[in-house]
């Protein structure tokens, strides 16, 4: 079934407005639409880096004092807040309009993320950030489907992609911003990290202004008993980009019959989904969950595995984050054309399999021990510039898949089931597994000093246990550089009685 074809019958009422929509030249109108409607996902990046670099701060805050599994805790609230908020807002979306729930749900990210600002303690960030996600996961519908509905369909694929890279344009502002913001010599312990998370709402206010000038979905108000209003939005649009591009614009021919007008409820979109299309949902639910696991869990924990694994300062995580932004925004940006040109088939395919076996390949280097914080983060820019073009068109593909008229709630629904399934406990998960013990293993140049080739150091709560070095040899305590953690300063084991030699 095409996207803009309605879900069943005709009643004689024929349109052609998504054909005039689809011949429109790529104009200052589509440009403005981009910047309004796209900027979610550089909210949703600057406040997921954000969550990410302040992960140190907010655990040396001397007001909030987090600890590791907290602040896997707070990542999971705000995914938490994204799902419902997404299931709720994309309702009514698909029931009231886009341009009046993206306006609602803008606001919502604003408020929540203001107060996040003004957190006196725990429970009181994990719910700011619960309703800031809830903001965040509502703009994803209503935006989603918006931009998908004013974008030439010649050009969604690569505009879509794009777009949701964009994210990595709000994560490499928010890697800059906390360098700058959590220098504890430019402001104090528990100043930093407030003045961040405020910046968002800033941000946010210039877009709602934005947003004024931006017209309901014409395709939305042909399925809701409004054509002759759709026709005029059309107009209004027309206009605009022959006075801005000075074009002339051919005729249009082809006409769309309308099916009959009904309210759409969870029942009829259970029924869509499951009865009709089986096959689409299983594929949509796995491409969502599978991106959402990858990037939740890693990038909400990513400043605890730079702290606490390579002893990087917290001050300095920003920098590490800005290349693996980078490849971010680039593999969609630079790979998008071929999802128009190769087709959405062969290069979702292609993008999720390199990514999965370039991520195996690195984690299979970080368990050697072979990696510094520089190569991690380098690695890590060449899978997630595959991954990011995946996790982008994993959108697109549940936008495009499934009749226009659910064409929000359908987004919704996946964004939440996928992240329910992939993404909220992952960063809770990771945050446990990093608040435990956390082993090393030495290079192997570190036989060539006598030291046995598989050396673990296990840190937990401040032992630390070597293990296969060489009978009779004295233990040495370690402590990490920034090249190798088997590379450390020595003294005599007296200084370190508690540590212990296990051959």
């Amino acid at each position: 079934m095409a996207p803009d074809q309605p879900i069943q019958g005709t009643r004689g009422t024929h349109t052609d407005v998504p054909a005039r929509l689809d011949r429109l030249p790529w104009s200052r109108f589509h440009r403005l639409g981009v910047v309004a409607l796209g900027i979610t996902w550089i909210l949703d990046g600057l406040e997921v880096t954000l969550a990410g670099s302040v992960a140190a701060a907010l655990q040396t805050s001397p007001r909030l004092h987090l600890t590791a599994e907290q602040v896997g805790l707070t990542g999971s609230a705000y995914l938490a807040g994204a799902v419902l908020g997404s299931l709720f807002f994309g309702h009514l979306t698909d029931r009231l309009g886009r341009k009046k729930l993206f306006n609602v749900t803008l606001g919502v990210y604003l408020v929540a993320t203001a107060l996040t600002a003004f957190s006196w303690d725990f429970y009181s960030f994990l719910l700011f950030r619960f309703f800031t996600g809830a903001g965040i996961g509502g703009e994803y519908s209503a935006i989603n489907s918006a931009i998908q509905e004013l974008i030439p369909a010649r050009l969604r694929g690569r505009i879509d992609l794009a777009i949701n890279g964009s994210f990595w344009v709000g994560a490499a502002g928010g890697a800059l911003l906390s360098v700058l913001l959590l220098d504890p010599a430019v402001l104090g312990p528990d100043m930093g990290w407030r003045l961040a998370f405020g910046s968002g709402a800033v941000l946010g206010l210039v877009i709602l202004y934005l947003r004024r000038f931006l017209p309901e979905s014409p395709r939305w108000l042909m399925l809701h008993g409004k054509p002759g209003e759709a026709a005029r939005v059309v107009d209004e649009i027309e206009a605009r980009i022959v006075a801005s591009e000075g074009v002339t614009l051919s005729p249009v021919t082809a006409r769309l019959a309308l099916g009959a007008t009904h309210r759409t409820t969870m029942l009829s979109v259970a029924r869509t989904l499951l009865r009709d299309y089986p096959g689409r949902t299983t594929l949509g639910l796995v491409l969502m969950a599978a991106q959402a696991f990858i990037y939740n869990a890693i990038f909400f924990t990513y400043a605890l595995v730079l702290t606490k694994f390579y002893g990087v300062a917290a001050d300095r995580v920003g920098l590490y984050i800005l290349p693996f932004a980078l490849g971010n925004f680039l593999g969609p940006l630079l790979l998008g054309p071929l999802f128009d040109t190769l087709g959405r088939k062969a290069m979702i395919a292609g993008t999720y399999a390199l990514a999965g076996i370039l991520l195996a390949v690195t984690g299979q280097l970080f368990e050697w021990g072979w990696l510094t914080a520089t190569t991690q983060t380098m690695l890590w820019t060449v899978v997630f510039f595959f991954a990011s073009a995946a996790a982008s068109a994993a959108y697109l593909t549940v936008g495009e898949c499934f009749p226009l008229e659910i064409r929000a709630l359908t987004i919704a629904l996946f964004y939440a089931f996928g992240t329910l399934l992939g993404g909220v406990g992952g960063p809770w998960l990771f945050g446990v597994l990093i608040e435990g013990a956390i082993e090393f293993k030495a290079s192997p140049h570190c036989s060539r000093r006598g030291i046995g080739r598989h050396i673990s150091f296990e840190i937990d709560r401040g032992r630390i246990e070597v293990a296969g070095v060489e009978k009779g040899m004295q233990v040495l305590p370690l402590t990490p550089c920034n090249q190798h953690f088997c590379d450390v300063a020595c003294v005599m084991k007296r200084e370190m009685p508690e540590a212990r030699i296990r051959s």
